[in-house]
């Protein structure tokens, strides 16, 4: 069993603490719900993991998410972490370097974070919420940039895990991951930056997700938005069919001046169009730390501009707005 306690006890005392009526219950809930199975077999794994025997205080959370140095650990002992971190795949976001291993993960999450951070308020000593964080690769990176308290939710198991084996190692209290969707968000209006990467083109709903967006923010709060968005006017949005680069849950792809003017219509203020990128296969690959397909697998192999449903191929785009 996964105890939130710590995360309740620090809560307590701040501005997210009318979260406590709500959330108690419902990670009680989640506990009782996934004791069994592959769950139970990734916790084993999450116990088994070896700790230095000396103390290592070199963490970089700035620049990487580095914890400790190679030679921290015996030969036999980086075969072990390496074993046990590999029941945990498939490693989506990263990397991560735990005190000499390279977990390769299939993205390169640090090439969006260069991306988008010229263009963020600064965070030190602000409050931020990462929905849909994945493994909470972000959220280090987060608090590298002087966050002062950190959460991420995302209701897929395999990623909390994930990030707690990472956590094993670094011990922050201010940086948690809770399993939970927006949907089970309550209107806190309490964090000072909110990120969404990746995750609106999910929404069925995505104008019910930008104001669910909006009530976690206070007043003044920045909106940091990451989607797929497709060329076209302010009044072009793609409805893939069944299935868009192979995923089944694509529900909506706008344009970028759609984008904003969604973004608009929820009112949010100052909103800017930031940045734009084409998924390109240094950023999403295949690695010995994924046992699934990737990138290429999800282009037409002789048409990159289009995925192998033959739409137009992943081109994402960061919107920054302000409550």
């Amino acid at each position: 069993m996964i105890s939130f306690n710590k995360f309740y006890q620090t809560i307590a005392t701040n501005r997210l603490s009318p979260w406590l009526n709500t959330l108690p219950a419902q990670l009680t809930q989640w506990n009782n719900e996934h004791l069994h199975g592959e769950f139970a077999q990734w916790q084993k794994a999450i116990d088994l993991l070896p700790s230095p025997q000396k103390k290592n205080d070199t963490i970089d959370l700035l620049n990487s998410v580095t914890i400790g140095e190679q030679g921290d650990f015996s030969e036999g002992e980086i075969k072990k972490l390496t074993h046990l971190l590999m029941k945990l795949k498939p490693w989506r976001k990263g990397p991560f370097h735990l005190h000499g291993l390279h977990i390769d993960t299939e993205w390169r999450s640090d090439f969006k974070w260069d991306r988008l951070l010229p263009y963020i308020s600064d965070l030190k000593n602000k409050y931020v919420l990462d929905i849909g964080c994945g493994s909470g690769y972000h959220l280090w990176r987060m608090r590298g940039a002087g966050a002062k308290h950190v959460v991420g939710i995302d209701p897929t198991q395999l990623f909390l895990m994930q990030f707690e084996a990472v956590q094993h190692f670094i011990k922050d209290d201010n940086v948690n991951l809770l399993p939970l969707g927006v949907e089970q968000l309550p209107e806190l209006n309490a964090f000072d930056t909110v990120f969404s990467m990746g995750v609106l083109y999910h929404r069925r709903s995505p104008i019910d997700f930008l104001y669910q967006l909006k009530s976690q923010l206070v007043k003044g709060g920045e909106l940091v938005l990451e989607t797929l968005i497709i060329d076209g006017d302010e009044n072009t949005v793609l409805v893939p069919g069944e299935r868009y680069a192979k995923m089944r849950n694509v529900w909506f792809l706008p344009s970028g001046k759609a984008m904003v003017a969604w973004l608009e219509r929820c009112g949010f203020n100052d909103v800017k169009w930031v940045d734009t990128s084409v998924t390109a296969f240094e950023e999403q690959r295949k690695t010995d730390w994924l046992n699934n397909e990737s990138l290429e697998d999800f282009l037409n192999p002789d048409d990159h501009s289009k995925t192998i449903e033959g739409y137009p191929a992943p081109k994402r785009a960061i919107f920054i707005a302000k409550k």
